[in-house]
């Protein structure tokens, strides 16, 4: 369960702001819509070898 602890005084869309927040870094709404449909293995390893050469470009030219 998530907790968002709101002080007196504190503006409610800071809260509802805060909510959010700790909602998406959970990742519940990713799972979600993972479960809805099945995806084969061998696909789920493409994209994240796509995935790892993306980031891996990035990291190199962000040095360079």
């Amino acid at each position: 369960m998530i907790i968002v602890p709101v002080k007196e005084g504190e503006n409610i869309e800071r809260a509802l702001k805060k909510l959010k927040r700790k909602f998406e870094k959970t990742g519940v709404v990713r799972e979600l819509r993972d479960r809805q449909k099945f995806t084969k293995p061998s696909i789920i390893k493409r994209e994240q070898k796509i995935k790892a050469v993306y980031k891996n470009k990035m990291q190199q030219q962000a040095e360079n």
